[in-house]
């Protein structure tokens, strides 16, 4: 399906397109609201304000869920772009399995509460700050999919680059971790906190490979 350059995949259906448009404010969004949960939790710990950022993430992802069911909804009732419409699942579904991970990230935070050491904690928000780059981009990426997809592999290419500086940034925090004092049970269990961070990014990644694909289908 070749459509002109420019030209939205849903210009048969504002609803649809809104609605798209919404799902994708609210993964930029969850970001927002993850990044600052994080550098609270480093800051203060578990306390009432990152619980309330947790639980608001949380009715983001409920949100994106409705989203999400609509549009699945919205493509089939209306018949729009049969030849991409399994492209067009997959990428939703995709991208509402991110917020579904940051939902999952505060909440494990929450209630195993790791404690950083201090001297971590600027390398710690350099990750987080890394990953929800990467997943903004492959957001900005998906919008630009659906409206003028010949923009997407720019956005594409800064999704690896932010996905490479997290798995950057998470080497160099474990090869700290193991090298401090802290019992080994301490270490695997942070260890394991950043590798759930950086997970995000991967995601991001594994959406883009995907993406790029999407892109050559759309433009033949």
């Amino acid at each position: 399906m070749n459509l002109a350059k420019g030209l939205s995949m849903f210009y048969g259906s504002r609803a649809l397109e809104n609605k798209i448009d919404e799902f994708l404010d609210r993964i930029s969004e969850a970001g927002l609201i993850y990044k600052k949960a994080l550098s609270v939790y480093l800051e203060y710990g578990a306390t009432d304000d990152f619980t309330a950022h947790t639980e608001q993430v949380g009715h983001i992802e409920s949100r994106a869920d409705e989203l999400r069911r609509e549009i699945e909804t919205g493509l089939y009732e209306q018949n729009l772009i049969p030849d991409l419409r399994g492209d067009v699942l997959s990428l939703v579904e995709d991208l509402d399995a991110i917020i579904d991970a940051y939902e999952t990230n505060g909440y494990s935070f929450l209630i195993e509460q790791p404690v950083f050491p201090s001297m971590l904690h600027s390398d710690v928000s350099a990750i987080v700050e890394s990953v929800t780059n990467s997943v903004e981009q492959i957001t900005i990426a998906a919008r630009t999919f659906f409206r003028d997809f010949n923009s997407c592999r720019d956005y594409i290419h800064k999704v690896r680059f932010y996905e490479s500086e997290a798995d950057r940034i998470s080497t160099k925090i474990k090869k700290a971790i193991f090298s401090s004092d802290l019992p080994l049970a301490n270490k695997m269990h942070l260890c394991s906190f950043i590798e759930m961070i950086d997970n995000l990014a991967d995601m991001a990644e594994d959406i883009t490979d995907k993406l790029a694909i999407y892109v050559i289908k759309r433009d033949n």
